[in-house]
């Protein structure tokens, strides 16, 4: 926590205007630490009266920390939030093809040890932001990210919520869920190849055994990456943009956030 709290939060900074709020949400480039590895985040806040307000942890696709995810932390601070879009894989490591992301993110498929102390380290940052109420925190995250996001909840993480946009739903150990304090909201496509049935079925069997409150939607006719606008339509390819799941599951979203900060 030291050396979080020491880390160098200034890098880059942009302004945009908060919808309704009429004050301008600050977003900045923010550098932390997991031991000896920088890591390159992204937090967003809109200048609040409130002293303590909802935190939300972003966590990318394989593809590493991109524009979208930073543009997604800045429209949550939009809504009266702080908004931390983390970086899972180190400064500077932003794979540009699929093959590339594919071996990065398979480093953290394979070691979880590795990958839970990556995102304990972005959660460790956004509480160490003073304007954060710990106990209103959601995570969120794609594909790479909702394995993430449920990894980081089944380490005991004092969230509020968790929703998972077409994860990863494996775990190293079912036994874990019991240790799930937060509500959890997971968002998958139907005809996902790369999460079939039988991993969907062990998930809802490891959330049903530890009484997990959690929710599973599953989108007709969607594959993986269904809320990415990149990934084209051609769903024979296991991977397409969907954006009638897309337009559907933020939806659920927006609904699952009122439920669990009342925001």
């Amino acid at each position: 926590m030291k050396t979080l709290l020491a880390a160098t939060l200034f890098l880059v900074s942009t302004r945009v205007m908060a919808a309704g709020l009429g004050s301008p949400t600050l977003g900045k480039s923010v550098i932390y630490k997991e031991k000896e590895t920088e890591l390159e985040g992204y937090m967003a806040e809109t200048p609040m009266k409130k002293k303590k307000v909802p935190g939300f942890i972003i966590v990318h696709d394989w593809m590493g920390l991109s524009e979208e995810n930073k543009q997604e932390a800045e429209k949550l601070a939009d809504k009266g939030a702080v908004a931390l879009a983390v970086d899972i894989y180190g400064k500077g490591v932003r794979p540009k093809t699929g093959d590339e992301a594919g071996k990065t993110a398979g480093i953290y498929k394979k070691d979880r040890a590795l990958l839970r102390e990556r995102i304990k380290a972005g959660y460790n940052l956004l509480l160490a932001n003073k304007k954060v109420d710990p106990k209103k925190i959601v995570i969120l995250g794609y594909c790479f990210g909702g394995m993430t996001a449920l990894d980081l909840a089944r380490t005991g993480a004092d969230l509020a919520g968790v929703v998972s946009f077409h994860g990863n739903l494996d775990s190293v150990d079912p036994k874990e869920a019991k240790n799930i304090k937060a509500k959890v909201l997971v968002l998958h496509g139907a005809i996902d190849p790369y999460v079939p049935a039988a991993q969907v079925d062990a998930f809802q069997k490891e959330m049903d055994e530890a009484k997990v409150d959690y929710q599973l939607v599953k989108f007709s006719g969607a594959v993986h990456a269904f809320t990415n606008k990149n990934a084209g339509t051609d769903i024979s390819k296991g991977a397409a943009y969907n954006a009638t799941a897309d337009a559907r599951s933020r939806k659920m979203f927006d609904s699952f956030v009122v439920e669990v900060l009342g925001m």
